[in-house]
């Protein structure tokens, strides 16, 4: 399989602009023939990086709020299908989309934002959305818990596919849940930081003995337009705050592509399926490896959602949004 990483710089908080971008990089990855082209985390619109730069715990702070009311105003909808054009792209290049978002969801009212990964297929077609399982540290403050209905895998050319967000990569059980769902490429999503995606990749490739693929993103100062609140407080003159560190690791642990750093690059590999079972000849986590009579994990893959809506014969039908009877 031939897959690319589309290391890029959102237009901060601009979600237009932003999949703008996107559609272009999922274009040229579909011209040079990848199955399968991925983008780092919440890249559309924007990590929400004012948070460890702000002293954004402050109760009830006005600074907080106009961020987080333009965060979740620029936020992506699926309901709304805000991913249209990339929706399109894909269909027309035959490729599949790994994509990173901050997600208002609709059955979690619609002003809560998750840190999703959403699975674009060849035909367009949204197959998969796995919201982050727990905000790290201050993201607590903008995103909310996800759940276990994305845990799951989708064939490319023979190989199935998982991804995760970020440092829920450093969950064992959660790592288990796709490698036991048949993973050959494990994609991670990441904020931007070589710090962050070199030691791990390696890891998690000899671990699952998969192909593990870090897509990250790059934020320099100069990509913070000059209308955004309170600019000078998030970065200072000529910062690279988020360097990319986008990589793909083989199942040997050996780097396929190391790090790439401080530019933005559409970054392409081949995957060979022989190197994958030939690494498992000595070591399978799911397979012969595993002992499911003594240690067994329980994956709950139901969409949590906030109420369950049980309507009468004449209901209205905006009646989950009037006062219609929860349950």
């Amino acid at each position: 399989m031939k897959l690319a990483i589309a290391q890029i710089t959102p237009v901060f908080l601009d979600r237009d602009a932003t999949l703008a971008k996107v559609v272009a990089r999922v274009r040229e990855a579909a011209t040079v023939g990848c199955r399968l082209v991925c983008f780092g985390e919440t890249l559309v619109p924007a990590y929400p990086l004012w948070l460890s730069r702000t002293d954004a715990a402050r109760f009830n702070a006005a600074d907080q709020k106009r961020w987080h009311s333009l965060y979740v105003d620029q936020a992506v909808s699926l309901e709304a299908d805000h991913l249209a054009a990339v929706r399109d792209a894909a269909r027309a290049g035959g490729v599949a989309v790994i994509l990173g978002v901050a997600e208002r969801p609709a059955e979690r009212g619609g002003r809560t934002l998750f840190a999703s990964r959403v699975f674009i297929d060849a035909q367009g077609r949204i197959a998969s959305v796995h919201r982050k399982l727990m905000p790290t540290y201050e993201e607590r403050l903008t995103w909310g818990m996800g759940d276990g209905a994305g845990l799951v895998t989708h064939e490319i050319d023979g190989l199935r596919v998982g991804a995760l967000n970020c440092w829920e990569n450093w969950m064992p059980l959660a790592r288990a849940a796709l490698y036991a769902a048949g993973e050959d490429v494990h994609v991670m999503l990441w904020p931007g930081s070589v710090g962050l995606t070199r030691d791990i990749t390696r890891f998690a490739a000899m671990e699952g003995r998969v192909y593990a693929v870090s897509a990250a993103v790059l934020v320099r100062e100069s990509d913070i337009p000059a209308g955004v609140p309170e600019r000078e407080r998030m970065c200072r003159p000529g910062e690279t705050i988020y360097n990319g560190g986008s990589c793909i690791a083989g199942p040997d642990g050996e780097w396929v592509v190391p790090p790439v750093t401080d530019r933005e690059e559409l970054i392409v590999a081949e995957l060979d399926a022989a190197r994958l079972r030939g690494e498992r000849q000595n070591f399978d986590p799911a397979g012969h490896y595993s002992r499911p009579d003594v240690l067994r994990l329980t994956v709950d893959r139901r969409r949590q959602a906030a109420a369950e809506w049980i309507e009468g014969a004449a209901a209205p039908a905006d009646a989950g949004r009037s006062g219609g009877r929860g349950v």
